[in-house]
C-alpha cells in the first residue's frame, strides 16, 4: 500500500487535482511497463477524476508499485482552468486548429468534410493522463501531431484513404497514453511524432551551427 503522510492517513479528508495526476502518473507508469492494459487504464483513470477523498484515492494504486510516496498538497496552479480547451472541432470545406497550450479533455472528436484539421499535443495540458483522439476525415485530412515520447496507440481505419499508423509504440515512463481511432473515408488521417516548438528550433540551430563550421 503507498506510504502516506500521517496528516492526511484520514480516509475522509478531501482529495485536490494535484493529488489525482500524482496518482494518475503511478497508473501512466504502470500502463507503460505493461502491468495493466489500456483498457484497465482507462477505468481507473476514471475512477482517479471521479474520486474525491483520500480513502476513494488509496485502493486504486494499492496493487501497483511506485518508485516514491505519493504524497498529497493543495494544488497551487490554478493557471490550468485559465487554458482554452474543447470537446471537439468541425471543419466543413474549412480548416481547425488545436495547437499551443490548450487543455485537452478526455476524449476529442473531429471531423474533416472536403476541409482539414491540426491537432498539435505537444504544448498542451493532458490533464487526464490518456487521451482518445477519435479523427473521421471524409474527403479531407487531419494531422495530429503528438510529444515524441508519447505512449501512441493508433487504430483507425482507412478506406479509400490513409490512416497513418506508423507512429504507433510505447514512449517514455509516465508519458501520456494518446489513443487515435475513426475513419479515414476517401481522405487521410496522418499521426506523426516530433519533437517539441522549443526542441525543433534548437535542432535547427545546431545543425545550421554545424553546417557553417563544415562549410
Amino acid at each position: 500500500m503507498t506510504d502516506l503522510p500521517d496528516r492526511v492517513r484520514h480516509s475522509e479528508l478531501r482529495a485536490g487535482d494535484a493529488d489525482r495526476e500524482r496518482v494518475a502518473a503511478v497508473l501512466r507508469d504502470a500502463a507503460a511497463e505493461g502491468r495493466i492494459d489500456l483498457t484497465e487504464l482507462d477505468e481507473r483513470l476514471g475512477k482517479v477524476y471521479a474520486a474525491k477523498t483520500y480513502g476513494e484515492l488509496e485502493p486504486i494504486i494499492r496493487d501497483l508499485p511506485t518508485q516514491s510516496s505519493v504524497s498529497f498538497s493543495p494544488d497551487p496552479d490554478s493557471d490550468i482552468a485559465r487554458l482554452p480547451s474543447s470537446s471537439g472541432a468541425v471543419a466543413l470545406m474549412s480548416e481547425f486548429k488545436r495547437k499551443g497550450r490548450w487543455a485537452v479533455p478526455r476524449i476529442f472528436t473531429c471531423l474533416a468534410f472536403w476541409g482539414g484539421g491540426t491537432i498539435d499535443l505537444r504544448e498542451a495540458f493532458i490533464r487526464h493522463g490518456t487521451v482518445k483522439i477519435r479523427a473521421f476525415a471524409i474527403m479531407g485530412g487531419i494531422d495530429v501531431i503528438v510529444p515524441e515520447d508519447a505512449n501512441l496507440h493508433v487504430t483507425g481505419l482507412g478506406i479509400m484513404g490513409g490512416f497513418d499508423h506508423g507512429a504507433s509504440g510505447a514512449g517514455a515512463r509516465g508519458a501520456p497514453v494518446i489513443v487515435v481511432s475513426g475513419l479515414a473515408f476517401w481522405g487521410g488521417v496522418s499521426v506523426k511524432r516530433r519533437a517539441s516548438p522549443e526542441e525543433e528550433k534548437r535542432r535547427k540551430a545546431e545543425r545550421r551551427r554545424h553546417k557553417q563550421l563544415g562549410d
